[in-house]
């Protein structure tokens, strides 16, 4: 892996022919139900064996399955991503059925983060422009980089930013329009509200099960989505050409899976319209011009950690 580097864009792939195009941006409501409820169901089984053992033998004996939980429901996140570029299913209803449960339950706001991620396509790696590099973490010391690559910082900052808007009724993050800021607002009160509501319904009933099957695995899930989500750009160039400026990391069937094929994000920057299960076809045509190319997530994040301490280091 290089050092990021400034760099006029040379070098680009040979598009896709329009046939190549249309055959792979085909959508599928078959495809996205069966994604969708795999996904679901998992996490739905093992709330239920979560809960089973809270009640019979105690927390710690639970904590594993936590574990196993926190990667489901965190991964929950790539959900909300296909969503957003309403290529999860053929049915634009369906996108935002999916997408705004997934969005709830992972506390990031859906429409507020379809215009972040529309910015982030937009301006991948400029430092002035690329909402994820704007927000991002900035360690400046080994035990912020720990704390950093634990995601809690970065779920408190989005939790944070939304009941600011809830509270406030303003919105201020350039990548929000003018004209669609009371829209994030209502959204973000909409969320404080059901929140509120759970909460007082958890008290109401003396039930701890939305605590054990979902906030605190929610918890412990972002120590391995933040480090999957670093391994998407950290250490690539910045430059406008996707097969320069993101990393496509070769892993497992399951945690490809799990991560609704994005793994492959060389493939989804340079065509976003092409959904999630035609990523690994893709791949197959554009695997050659792929640049950064991680060799499995322990690995890769090796080198984003040493890619962010060299930042450390150089100032």
């Amino acid at each position: 892996m290089t050092d990021t580097t400034v760099s006029e864009p040379g070098h680009r792939l040979k598009p896709l022919t329009p046939a190549m195009l249309r055959q792979l941006s085909v959508r599928s409501n078959l495809r996205g139900a069966a994604q969708s409820l795999g996904h679901y169901g998992a996490i739905v089984l093992m709330g239920t064996l979560i809960w089973m053992t809270v009640s019979r033998h105690g927390v710690l004996w639970a904590l594993p399955l936590m574990a196993v939980q926190g990667y489901f429901v965190a991964f929950l996140f790539m959900a909300v991503h296909e969503t957003a570029h309403k290529t999860a299913f053929e049915s634009r209803g369906l996108n935002l059925t999916v997408g705004y449960l997934s969005a709830f339950i992972i506390g990031l706001p859906y429409e507020y983060y379809c215009l972040f991620h529309w910015d982030h396509h937009r301006y991948t790696q400029d430092p002035d422009k690329d909402p994820e590099l704007i927000v991002g973490v900035k360690p400046t010391s080994d035990t912020q980089l720990a704390i950093a690559y634990s995601g809690l910082l970065q779920v408190a900052g989005r939790l944070r930013l939304m009941l600011g808007h809830a509270v406030s009724g303003k919105v201020v993050v350039p990548w929000i329009p003018e004209s669609r800021r009371a829209i994030i607002v209502a959204e973000a009160r909409a969320y404080v509200a059901l929140y509120a509501l759970l909460l007082a319904l958890s008290l109401w009933l003396s039930s701890a099960l939305l605590l054990w099957v979902w906030i605190v695995p929610l918890a412990i899930g972002q120590f391995f989505l933040r480090p999957y989500l670093y391994a998407e750009h950290t250490g690539c160039d910045r430059t406008r050409s996707a097969f320069q400026n993101t990393r496509t990391t070769y892993t497992g069937a399951i945690v490809k899976w799990f991560a609704w094929n994005m793994p492959y994000h060389v493939e989804h920057h340079a065509y976003p319209s092409i959904p999630f299960h035609a990523l690994p076809k893709l791949n197959e045509l554009v695997d050659g011009e792929i640049v950064h190319r991680g060799r499995g997530y322990i690995r890769t994040t090796r080198e984003t950690w040493a890619w962010f301490r060299r930042q450390q280091q150089g100032g």
